[in-house]
């Protein structure tokens, strides 16, 4: 497949995870790969992308300032030509802090790395995406954001900042050419969840986590970056400001005693 062949893509979160998977997969189908983040290993990554025959360029962001945001925008165009795709997938976690814990900072660095991050790189990007002749943002949400029992309140409410958002900016880019979509994790193991499955192997119970969905199981980077990619290419040429949950079927249902098919509920 060759679905990016020519098109010039930025990735943030970039240095690990699904961004890190996503930047490499984007490659192999041809494209022309930015990769940002605030770590050093942004730069390792898009180094691992060239040795493998594909065009990156690594760039350490924060992307939750508008500046650095803007100056990545124009420097991705300025290495690869144009700008077609951003998946805005950089954020940060956020711990188990209830709604009367976390403090005021806790919640406007969460919020200004998970939601104005995206934020920003939709109002410096799709201009130079409608340049370009039209394209895609893909923004990384949460199916913490879909409903409240997969992570702290202020992570919740940023990823549901972050739904509300791609709605918005699909309507607010209408004529530009620039389609607006989210994709929705459920567990993944990534460099951000890693506290959660080191303590699991530790105690030897990995194979309890993701036991909560209906595929009892936790997910892979990859499985979210191949959906990342799907609305990035034509193939999702006319899905807009949707949100799609990759979860295993988590955020399917309300809290229930679930019954395993062929066995009988207790």
């Amino acid at each position: 497949m060759a679905r990016f062949e020519g098109k010039s893509i930025i990735v943030t979160g970039a240095a690990s995870g699904i961004g890190r998977a996503a930047a490499r997969l984007f490659a192999e189908e041809g494209g022309k790969v930015f990769l940002a983040d605030w770590s050093e290993s942004v730069l390792e990554a898009a180094e691992e992308i060239k040795a493998a025959g594909g065009t990156a360029t690594g760039r350490k962001v924060d992307v939750g300032v508008e500046a650095e945001t803007q100056a990545m925008v124009a420097a991705a165009k300025a290495a690869h030509g144009d700008l077609h795709i951003i998946f805005a997938n950089a954020g940060v976690g956020g711990g188990r802090d209830s709604v009367l814990e976390g403090s005021a900072d806790l919640w406007a660095e969460t919020l200004r790395v998970n939601l104005i991050g995206p934020a920003m790189a939709i109002k410096h990007g799709a201009p130079l995406i409608q340049d370009s002749g039209g394209g895609a943002i893909v923004c990384t949400a949460s199916v913490a954001g879909i409903n409240s029992g997969a992570g702290s309140a202020h992570y919740s409410a940023s990823k549901a900042g972050v739904m509300s958002l791609v709605k918005t900016a699909a309507q607010q880019l209408t004529g530009a050419g620039v389609r607006v979509n989210a994709v929705c994790p459920g567990i993944i193991e990534t460099g951000m969840t890693k506290p959660v499955f080191d303590y699991a192997r530790e105690k030897g119970k990995l194979d309890r986590v993701g036991r909560l969905n209906p595929l009892q199981r936790y997910g892979a980077p990859e499985e979210v970056a191949r959906v990342a990619l799907f609305l990035a290419s034509e193939d999702a040429s006319y899905l807009n400001g949707q949100s799609i949950a990759v979860d295993g079927g988590l955020s399917s249902s309300h809290p229930v005693t679930r019954q395993v098919y062929g066995q009988v509920a207790v």
